[in-house]
């Protein structure tokens, strides 16, 4: 591949929503070129860690990025995927995760941007979920309850049907003429 093939790379790469295990990468592509995807090399500053998450097919220029370790540095580069290969890599970006104690003020989250909105662990649940959990669980205890009144009702007429089965009865005992006596032998 020459590297007029390959797409331009990744440039205002900026590491936001810094938390304890998490942060948000985002970047821009420059236009001109066919891009369709992203790899992103993220690595432990000490070495100890070192993850590739790769995406193809997408027009997202933001990724979360779990699993950090607490108070830790790491470096983050972005490359853009085109149909002739791989971008160079972006230039490096370090950033520190936070400390469990550590917290932001909570009018510093910029609401417009791409962040862990909706992926927080520790979120409320909503009016409308808690709704659609009850319905759902309503509905399961009604199946439930209709398929014991079924069973009750079909095993009442399996024990019954049962019982005239098992009882001898006496007028059917012994065939019968139709002239109403029993057959004797002589």
């Amino acid at each position: 591949l020459t590297p007029a093939d390959r797409p331009p790379s990744p440039v205002n790469v900026t590491v936001t929503q810094l938390k304890a295990n998490s942060a948000t990468v985002s970047w821009d592509v420059p236009e001109g070129d066919v891009v369709i995807g992203y790899a992103i090399l993220q690595q432990r500053q000490d070495g100890q860690m070192q993850r590739f998450i790769r995406e193809v097919n997408t027009t997202n220029r933001a990724c979360v990025l779990w699993d950090l370790a607490e108070d830790a540095d790491y470096i983050i580069q972005v490359q853009s995927i085109g149909l002739y290969g791989e971008s160079q890599a972006s230039k490096r970006v370090h950033f520190r995760t936070l400390k469990e104690t550590d917290r932001l003020p909570s009018n510093s989250s910029n609401q417009g941007d791409i962040t862990m909105e909706g992926l927080d662990k520790d979120r409320q649940l909503q009016t409308g979920e808690i709704i659609i959990i009850v319905a759902v669980l309503l509905m399961w205890a009604a199946v439930i309850a209709l398929f014991c009144r079924q069973y009750d009702i079909i095993k009442d007429n399996d024990s019954n049907n049962n019982k005239e089965k098992t009882k001898p009865s006496s007028e059917h005992s012994t065939p019968e003429r139709p002239t109403g006596g029993l057959l004797r032998s002589k």
